[in-house]
C-alpha cells in the first residue's frame, strides 16, 4: 500500500516575497496585479488576512479597510517559482515528488518514514524544516492522494490518516475537500449537505444523477477505489541510495562513513542485476538548503567498492558540509552489463585488466579524465585521420594497427608548415626552418608516398621523409603535391623517439 503526503502552504506567494524581503515580516501586506483597469489583490499574508482583507479584493477596498496597508506588485509568474524550487528542496524526504498547484506539492513517501522512526516523526522534520524557511505549511499523510489533500487543508483532528480509515477522516470535511468545482460545492450546501459524510453513503445512481459524476470520482479517488497517478519532477533513478543522517555531518570522517555505506549497498544491487557503475554522482543536502555534488567516472564498468571509494576519497575535500549533511544521495547515472568474466583488453597474457581499469580511474580522478585519452586504428590513408579515440577500455578496433610501415612516437594533429632547402626537385632537404628555428639535416630515408582516399575529395599527394638533426633528434616531414605545383608546400607532421 502507497503513502502520500501531501504539503499546503497557505500563503505561499507572500511567505516567499518575505523571505527575500525581510522588513515585510512582521508587516500586512499583499501582492496585486492590475486586472481590468483596477488593482486586484492576488495573494495576502497571515496578517493581512487576519484583518478581513482577501484575494481578489480590490486595493481599494482594501485600503479602506486597511489604510496603511503595503501593497506589493505581484510577479508573473512566482508562485511557479516557489513551488519549482521547494519541490526540488523535498527531494531530500522522497524521490517522488510533484506539483500540485496553485500552492501545494504531493510526495509518494512510501518506504521513506521507517529512515526517520515512523511518519509522525518524518511529518514533523518536515513541517518545522519548511516553518523554519518561513513557509506557513501544512501537511497530512494518508493512503490516498485525495484524502491527504483533503486532511492538509481542512483536517483539525490528527495530519496521520490510519491505513484504510479514509472514509472516517473525511467525513466531518465540508465537501471543499474533495476538490470539487466551486458550483458544485454550491449546489450541495443549499441542499443542506454541509460536510462529506452527509452525502457520501448515498447511492451513486442518485449521486451521479444530481450532481453529475465528477463527485463520484472525486469520491473513489478519496477513498482509494480508483487509482491517481502523479507526475514526478524528475524520473526515479533506476540506480539510487539514499542515506539520511539523524544529526547533521560536519566532518570528512562522518562523510566517508556515508559514502562507504551507500557504496555497499549500491555495489549489492548492481551485483544482483550484473551491471557496473561508468558513472555516478553524490549528492549532499546540507541543512541550509544548499546541495553540495561531486561525481566519479570509470574506465570500465565498475562494482568495487574499495575501488569506487577510493575515487569518491579524492573528491571528499571539494565537499563543503558548513552547518552540516542531512541527507546523501548516490546515484549511479551510467550503467554498463558486467559480468563474471570480462573479454581481454590486449592481446597481452599477464595483464590485470581489472587493476589498470582501476589505476586509470585513480590517475583520472586526480589529474581528469579529459587527460587520458586511448586511440584505436580508423581505415584513412592520411596520418591525422587513421586514428580515432576510443569511448572506453572495452572498445574493440574494427581494424588492425599498421606495423609494416615506420611512424613517429608523437604526430601533429595538423600538420604544421615549414621553409626548406632542397638540392634537387625529389630528394628529401638539406635544412628545414620551423617556428623560426633552423634544423640541418644530416640523414634521410624516403619518400613514402601516401595518396589520399578518391572517394573522400580530390586532394594533393604526400611523400614523407623521415631525417635526423645534427642533435640527433629525427622528423617525419612530407612534401604535399609535386615540386612544380603551385599548392605545394613542406610540411613537419611528426616527432620520433
Amino acid at each position: 500500500m502507497n503513502r502520500y503526503l501531501s504539503i499546503w502552504f497557505r500563503h505561499l506567494f507572500t511567505d516567499g516575497y518575505a523571505i527575500q524581503q525581510v522588513a515585510l515580516r512582521n508587516q500586512s501586506f499583499v501582492m496585486a496585479a492590475p486586472e481590468r483597469g483596477r488593482m486586484v489583490i492576488r495573494a495576502v499574508n497571515a496578517l493581512a488576512q487576519a484583518d478581513g482583507i482577501h484575494s481578489g479584493m480590490v486595493v481599494a477596498d482594501a485600503r479602506a479597510i486597511h489604510p496603511s496597508l503595503t501593497v506589493v506588485d505581484a510577479k508573473e509568474g512566482m508562485e511557479q517559482e516557489l513551488l519549482d524550487m521547494l519541490s526540488e528542496w523535498c527531494l531530500r524526504f522522497t524521490p517522488d515528488v510533484a506539483l500540485d498547484p496553485p500552492d501545494g506539492l504531493l510526495l509518494d513517501i512510501t518506504g521513506c518514514p521507517h529512515l526517520w522512526g515512523g511518519e509522525r516523526a518524518y511529518l514533523k522534520d518536515l513541517v518545522l524544516k519548511l516553518r523554519g524557511m518561513g513557509y506557513d505549511a501544512r501537511a497530512a499523510i494518508a493512503d490516498t492522494i485525495g484524502a491527504a489533500w483533503a486532511v492538509a487543508r481542512y483536517g483539525t483532528i490528527t495530519p496521520i490518516v490510519e491505513s484504510g480509515k479514509q472514509k472516517e477522516a473525511l467525513s466531518s470535511l465540508p465537501p471543499a475537500a474533495l476538490r470539487l468545482e466551486q458550483s458544485l460545492i454550491e449546489r450541495l450546501h443549499k441542499l443542506g449537505l454541509y460536510t462529506i459524510g452527509s452525502f457520501i453513503d448515498m447511492p451513486r445512481q442518485t449521486l451521479r444523477g444530481r450532481f453529475g459524476q465528477d463527485i463520484l470520482t472525486r469520491i473513489d479517488q478519496a477513498l482509494g477505489n480508483v487509482q491517481e497517478p502523479i507526475q514526478t519532477i524528475r524520473p526515479v533513478p533506476p540506480y539510487e541510495e539514499r542515506l539520511p543522517c539523524l544529526e547533521p555531518i560536519r566532518t570528512a570522517g562522518g562523510i566517508e562513513i556515508a559514502i562507504r555505506e551507500l557504496l555497499s549497498n549500491l555495489c549489492l544491487r548492481l551485483y544482483k542485476e550484473s551491471k557496473g557503475l561508468r558513472t555516478a554522482i553524490l549528492t549532499c543536502y546540507r541543512v541550509d538548503n544548499e546541495i553540495q555534488r561531486v561525481s566519479i567516472r570509470t574506465g570500465r564498468a565498475s562494482r568495487n567498492e574499495t575501488h569506487l571509494f577510493k575515487l569518491f576519497e579524492l573528491k571528499i575535500r571539494t565537499i563543503r558540509p558548513a552547518l552540516g549533511i542531512e541527507l546523501f544521495l548516490l546515484e549511479a547515472t551510467v550503467t554498463e552489463n558486467l559480468t563474471a568474466t570480462q573479454e581481454s583488453l590486449w592481446h597481452t597474457a599477464g595483464v590485470d585488466e581489472e587493476a589498470v581499469a582501476e589505476l586509470m580511474d585513480k590517475i583520472a580522478g586526480k589529474i581528469g579524465s579529459d587527460k587520458i585519452h586511448r586511440y584505436l586504428p580508423e581505415e584513412h590513408y592520411w596520418p591525422e585521420h587513421s586514428y580515432k579515440e576510443a569511448t572506453g577500455l572495452q572498445e574493440k578496433p574494427s581494424t588492425q594497427w599498421r606495423t609494416d610501415k615506420l611512424r613517429p612516437v608523437y604526430l601533429l594533429s595538423r600538420p604544421e608548415k615549414i621553409t626548406v632547402s632542397v638540392p634537387l626537385p625529389d630528394y628529401p632537404p638539406l635544412l628545414f626552418r620551423h617556428n623560426g628555428k633552423l634544423y640541418r639535416i644530416i640523414k634521410a630515408d624516403g619518400p613514402e608516398r601516401i595518396e589520399r582516399e578518391w572517394w573522400l575529395e580530390d586532394g594533393l599527394h604526400r611523400d614523407y621523409y623521415r631525417v635526423e638533426d645534427e642533435s640527433g633528434a629525427r622528423y617525419w616531414l612530407f612534401r604535399s603535391g609535386y615540386f612544380d605545383d603551385k599548392q605545394s608546400g613542406w610540411y613537419l607532421h611528426g616527432f620520433f623517439a
